[in-house]
């Protein structure tokens, strides 16, 4: 929490001196202008000298009355006529005190009829502390409604994101559930005592989807959750199926969207190496770094291969997979590849986003 406050005086600070800068630029201006008008030096020196006393004075008021207003959870409206009220309070003044100085320096008297009144010195006093409250309050405020509005974008852009991979995981979790009910369902009758056992094992992957509710986690804990899941299907098709895993030693400690390989897993299964017919089906898993850092991980199966750019409709395996790289790891890609010897997809994370 103390970080945050400091990070928002950090911010507010920095609002402050942009404020003054543009004010300070302003009196400059101003400054120019009499300078082109050709107005008397001793003028331009004494206009200079009274923006000095006056506009600090002004400033200082103003960034207690906003911190006030903050304090207080002031609306907009209420927010405006406290700074509208405050350059009163000052503005009134300081033309009063402009007339008496003028009074006894005539050098110094205002510009414009009926400046030696009291009334009129004091309207030009407020009207001109209302005007470099505007200016104030434009350099103040502006890049904070520019930078609060960026923020809320980034925001609703990552609840968008959040809610979308929600919205996969929701889907993934009873699709593979489903799937690999499907899977143990052929063994009930077949073989109890391995049916019980797949059950319960299918009970600790249920676990540890339900246990793990972080969007990253190491690649040695998914592959471990893999292999459990390939045991359950090799069981399934006994003799018919079969996996193989080279899994690098230095790709375990990275980090790779949960879940992320079980359904291109799936499909090299139940659309690849299942679909031989000789019962010589085989996936095989792989895992390396290269050396550019990247992490390459590869599921590849010995089926008969696909047209090329054939993707089933509705391949929602795939697409999840797409899906959640872009959002998780945008740095990363999908790649499909394959031949009448088998199917091979590819997923590359860039080394910066997979560090543990």
């Amino acid at each position: 929490m103390s970080v945050r406050f400091a990070a928002m005086s950090t911010r507010t600070g920095h609002r402050r001196a942009l404020a003054a800068a543009v004010i300070l630029v302003v009196m400059l201006l101003q400054l120019a202008v009499d300078l082109v008008a050709g107005r008397e030096s001793h003028r331009i020196l004494a206009r200079l000298a009274w923006m000095a006393v006056e506009i600090p004075i002004l400033m200082v008021a103003l960034s207690a009355g906003y911190d006030w207003a903050i304090r207080r959870r002031m609306n907009a409206w209420q927010s405006l006529v406290t700074g509208m009220a405050i350059s009163v309070a000052i503005g009134c003044p300081i033309g009063l005190l402009h007339v008496v100085a003028a009074s006894r320096f005539p050098a110094l008297g205002l510009h414009g009829p009926g400046a030696s009144s009291y009334a009129r010195a004091a309207l030009y006093g407020i009207l001109l502390a209302q005007m470099y409250f505007g200016i104030w309050a434009v350099a103040f405020v502006y890049p904070a409604a520019v930078e609060g509005a960026r923020v809320r974008a980034l925001e609703a852009q990552q609840l968008r994101s959040e809610a979308e991979l929600t919205r996969l995981r929701s889907h993934l979790e009873p699709h593979f559930l489903i799937n690999t009910l499907n899977a143990i369902a052929g063994l009930v009758t077949e073989d109890p005592r391995e049916a019980r056992r797949l059950l319960a094992c299918l009970g600790d992957l249920l676990r540890d989807a339900a246990q793990d509710k972080s969007d990253m986690a190491p690649l040695s804990k998914q592959m471990a959750w893999l292999r459990r899941y390939a045991d359950i299907l090799e069981a399934r098709h006994r003799g018919s199926l079969s996996f193989r895993w080279q899994v690098q030693p230095e790709s375990e400690k990275l980090l790779v969207p949960w879940l992320l390989l079980q359904p291109l897993v799936e499909n090299a299964v139940k659309h690849g190496a299942l679909c031989r017919g000789d019962g010589a089906g085989e996936v095989e898993v792989r895992a390396s770094v290269r050396p550019d850092g990247t992490l390459e991980c590869v599921v590849e199966d010995n089926g008969l291969g696909m047209a090329e750019g054939d993707v089933r409709a509705g391949a929602f395996g795939l697409q999840a997979v797409r899906r959640r790289l872009e959002l998780q790891v945008p740095k990363s890609a999908l790649r499909l590849e394959s031949t009448c010897a088998g199917t091979r997809s590819i997923v590359e994370i860039s080394a910066a986003q997979v560090a543990s």
